[in-house]
């Protein structure tokens, strides 16, 4: 019984009501602790920030600039993304929306993406249009549009976003893991480590490299690893992108695809899983802490 299960933990009761936004009278710093010590048991050091979760918690504190809403805003980072390297980047986009009755789903293609621009999580792809659920998806995509997403870990870019919907091409790849998500961590403008995600949607792989792929000793929760996985056609390009779109910034992991060598934009992250991430061995925290100076 969930109910059962919380009253045993009073941590997860509190976390609970963070994510309701019960705490929404707290400043970030108090909250960013509080949630900080709830989930890694450990206390946030934010006056001498060593590791990188540390550092990224300093960040969404200390460095705040009002381009980091319209690259956050997963409709407008299309026009950042524009200026900076390109359209030829950009998923081809069906559709913008305010609500989702606004969609007519009559018009749509075969295949289509469905995200909410404010938030992480609020995806419905769509690969049958015959056998997508109306109801199921409009649940689910109201529930994310109503959803504050700063509240719960207080990442500021997430802040001034108005809540909308999109509708884009589905991409695919034709390997049986299906499409390869290649995560490039962004530090003071140098790509000094990938993450790739596959097999999503059966059992989520993530694998670790360095800047020369060479696969790093690292792993992330309880995922599994590929082994076998090559090196991107367009692995070279994604780095001189990502180098691009992250100058002159502390941290930036830029996301990218890549179909038929072709090189397709995911997103731009400023805290990955929000400053919380459990790195196997822990060294890693201390290791890409190190990578970040909070003082350039």
């Amino acid at each position: 019984m969930k109910i059962i299960k919380y009253l045993k933990s009073p941590s997860k009761i509190i976390l609970y009501l963070m994510n309701k936004n019960f705490f929404w009278w707290l400043d970030d710093e108090k909250y960013l602790k509080l949630r900080y010590r709830l989930i890694t048991k450990s206390k946030l050091n934010l006056e001498n920030p060593e590791t990188f979760n540390e550092k990224i918690q300093w960040l969404k504190i200390h460095d705040r600039k009002l381009e980091y809403t319209k690259m956050a805003d997963k409709y407008k980072v299309r026009e950042y993304i524009q200026e900076k390297i390109g359209k030829e980047y950009l998923i081809p986009l069906i559709g913008l929306y305010n609500k989702f009755d606004d969609i007519d789903f009559e018009k749509l293609p075969n295949q289509f993406v469905i995200k909410c621009t404010h938030d992480s999580g609020g995806l419905v792809v769509c690969t049958d249009k015959s056998k997508l659920n109306i109801k199921e998806t409009k649940n689910k995509i109201n529930k994310c549009i109503s959803k504050n997403f700063y509240c719960e870990g207080r990442e500021w870019p997430y802040k001034n976003i108005k809540p909308r919907i999109i509708i884009e091409k589905y991409i695919k790849d034709e390997s049986k893991k299906g499409l390869k998500d290649y995560k490039l961590f962004c530090f003071h403008g140098k790509v000094k480590m990938i993450l790739v995600c596959s097999n999503r949607f059966i059992k989520l792989e993530k694998t670790f490299f360095d800047e020369k792929w060479n696969r790093i000793n690292l792993t992330e929760g309880e995922h599994d690893v590929n082994i076998t996985l090559q090196k991107p056609y367009n692995f070279e390009k994604m780095k001189e992108l990502a180098e691009r779109l992250s100058k002159n910034m502390k941290f930036l992991r830029v996301d990218f695809y890549e179909v038929n060598r072709k090189i397709y934009f995911g997103e731009l992250t400023f805290y990955p899983n929000s400053g919380y991430e459990k790195f196997e061995p822990d060294k890693w925290n201390k290791k890409l802490g190190n990578m970040i100076n909070l003082y350039l």
